[in-house]
């Protein structure tokens, strides 16, 4: 996100994003978002009149959304489309950056999710939309390459929670060695379930 581009309200969604996967919710403070944002510390109360919940469930949410459009890009950079595929570039994306800039930050909505998993607020409602927001366009693309819609939403699920298991194990380890690991051993189990063409309409004669 260029956020030259954008105003104050969203690049002070963005920056509590990029803030709140290298610190987590709790450190995350109001003041530090304007300061990252290039935002006037008084606009905080302007756009975010709920305060810094508020905030926090809109940078989730943007998170959430951001990854669900990511899946259009990712197809489009592949030479076939193959569940595969597009499981190791949702992984290439992580393994990238921790190569270029270390291994400082994570997921925003998983770092939310842990700050606030056992709370009753709306940040973990917000972390659990952005999943949803995620998983859908990942099902979809499955379904795309042929997987039976019975197992779609089923297989995503898998995807992003082995994804997200990953990241946490390279950021502990220093090493991308398990999102490799992931795409290695994941990818067949994916391109397994894709039927081959005709035989859904053969079935169902």
């Amino acid at each position: 996100m260029a956020q030259s581009r954008y105003g104050p309200r969203e690049r002070m969604v963005f920056s509590a994003a990029q803030l709140i996967r290298r610190h987590g919710v709790a450190a995350t403070g109001m003041r530090d978002v304007a300061a990252h944002a290039g935002a006037p510390r008084g606009s905080l109360q302007h756009y975010f009149p709920g305060g810094k919940e508020q905030l926090v469930d809109e940078a989730v949410a943007w998170a959430g959304r951001y990854a669900g459009r990511r899946v259009a890009r990712f197809l489009a950079g592949l030479d076939e489309a193959t569940p595969s595929g597009l499981f190791a570039a949702m992984a290439a994306q992580w393994t990238d950056e921790y190569r270029a800039d270390g291994f400082a930050a994570g997921c925003p909505v998983a770092a939310a999710t842990v700050d606030r998993a056992s709370a009753d607020g709306s940040t973990r409602e917000a972390a659990a939309g952005a999943f949803a927001a995620w998983r859908g366009p990942v099902a979809e693309a499955l379904t795309g390459m042929g997987v039976p819609a019975a197992r779609a939403c089923s297989l995503a699920t898998l995807m992003i929670s082995t994804l997200e298991g990953a990241i946490l194990l390279a950021r502990a380890e220093r090493d991308v060695r398990p999102l490799d690991t992931a795409v290695r051993e994941l990818g067949p189990l994916l391109d397994a379930a894709v039927e081959p063409a005709g035989e859904g309409a053969a079935s169902g004669a």
